[in-house]
């Protein structure tokens, strides 16, 4: 056995025990395990930075272990959380959500392109009636009636199963003094 592996094999018998006492009471018994082996082989890894006395720099290393798989934890926790929200969330089957959208994508390509801007700018953009206003160059009210009336001919695109545009609509911008 080498010098360094004596040394370590020593340091480790000396400290293992509190180390995983000291993780047991952060965390419990579940992840002391993982951690305990974690905090040694950082060690073993950086052996020649191990200071004397060595506890105190490997309950250290120990805490730092623990936080990084809390972290984890938490993500994973997070992404499984959002995943059943996403599974949960979806009424009946996926292919009937994507049919859906597929369906109001058409209607949405059916309508003129101001129809479209108003909408976009409102439900994609979140724009108040007034911001929007603002970015076509109209009144707040104007914008209030043209939004209601684009929402009308949505709707009835969407139920009457609008053709999807061979050609998209062509794009006119219009300059913030102009009037719809």
């Amino acid at each position: 056995m080498s010098e360094d592996a004596a040394r370590f094999t020593a340091m480790y018998d000396a400290c293992r025990q509190r180390v995983w006492a000291y993780v047991v009471s952060r965390a419990g018994r579940q992840v002391a395990e993982e951690v305990v082996s974690e905090t040694f082989t950082v060690a073993w890894r950086r052996f020649a930075d191990v200071p004397q006395p060595p506890l105190p720099w490997l309950l250290a290393v120990a805490r730092n272990v623990l936080r990084d798989t809390v972290r984890a934890e938490v993500r994973r926790a997070s992404l499984a959380a959002e995943l059943r929200e996403w599974t949960e969330s979806a009424e009946g089957d996926i292919a009937e959500e994507v049919a859906d959208r597929l369906a109001l994508r058409r209607a949405l390509a059916s309508l003129d392109e101001d129809d479209r801007e108003v909408l976009v700018l409102a439900a994609w953009q979140g724009l108040s009636p007034r911001e929007a206003a603002r970015v076509v160059g109209c009144s707040a009210a104007a914008m209030r009636v043209r939004l209601h009336r684009a929402r009308k001919r949505l709707t009835r695109a969407a139920e009457n199963g609008a053709p999807v545009r061979t050609t998209p609509a062509p794009l006119r911008v219009r300059t913030a003094g102009e009037e719809a």
